[in-house]
């Protein structure tokens, strides 16, 4: 099995034709539907004298945000070409909760990273953390400037619990391709994390697999992100750890380095 449908938010950012590109020659490797999606709420007019000035406000406030959307979708289709299958899907609403409730019919979502450096996507764009812990789908969280995704080298950030399981079965299309899986755990006992497991498993899906037990001596994601280099790698495969609270989203510090700051694309699940 592979995907067959892939979810893809498009805003007005930088680094929107790049993602948009990636997915839809992912939606082309495996023969699914590509589908857009862009959302924004329309602002409710303040001081305004009376009911049909509010109305006047509506109506220009939701013009504005038609064009965005619509300059959304051209940029969608531009990227997309049309070699593939499309769909897209836009409204005004919240622009997380509008992707998130476009996931239940995705195999796969892909977001652009959003760490403290990265470009601002404008009034569309919508963070990975939030979608990646309420749509229940593996999220793919593109760096800047990455158009596509080769995934002929792949790590699995192996930490054993349901998280990165879920991950790895997300990411089963992608890993049965592979020229070369590496389960890479950061810790002192490979064993215990169920790492030669998890390995033998990989193996069962016709994955050619090495594990690998990585000692870091500062932070755990600067291992992960240098070993990937090392095996010249570009996809990470990793569960997300944390929490959420009132939509303020809590990752652990191997999670949230890794959403901020890698350098090539990461399969998330949480």
């Amino acid at each position: 099995m592979g995907y067959a449908n892939i979810l893809v938010s498009a805003d007005l950012g930088e680094a929107a034709p790049g993602r948009i590109r990636l997915a839809a020659d992912l939606a082309r490797r495996f023969q699914a539907t590509l589908t857009g999606g862009a959302a924004h709420k329309v602002p409710i007019p303040i001081l305004v004298s009376d009911v049909y000035e509010a109305v006047e406000h509506m109506e220009r406030n939701a013009g504005r945000i038609r064009g965005l959307l619509e300059r959304a979708r051209k940029l969608f289709a531009g990227c997309a070409g049309h070699e593939i299958r499309t769909d897209w899907h836009s409204d005004f609403a919240d622009s997380i909760t509008h992707l998130v409730e476009q996931a239940r019919a995705a195999d796969l979502i892909v977001v652009s990273r959003r760490g403290p450096d990265d470009e601002d996507p404008g009034p569309l764009g919508v963070p990975p953390g939030p979608v990646v812990m309420e749509a229940g789908r593996a999220v793919l969280v593109v760096p800047p400037r990455v158009v596509r995704l080769k995934g002929a080298r792949i790590v699995v950030a192996w930490r054993d619990g349901a998280e990165v399981r879920r991950a790895v079965s997300a990411a089963l299309p992608l890993i049965r391709d592979a020229d070369q899986v590496y389960v890479a755990t950061v810790g002192e006992n490979a064993q215990a994390e169920g790492v030669e497991d998890a390995a033998g498993h990989l193996t069962r899906h016709g994955a050619s697999v090495t594990t690998h037990l990585l000692r870091a001596s500062g932070r755990k994601a600067d291992e992960i992100v240098s070993f990937t280099a090392r095996q010249d790698a570009d996809l990470i495969v990793m569960g997300a750890y944390g929490h959420s609270r009132l939509r303020e989203w809590m990752f652990g510090g191997v999670t949230r380095d890794l959403l901020d700051r890698s350098p090539v694309c990461c399969l998330v699940s949480h």
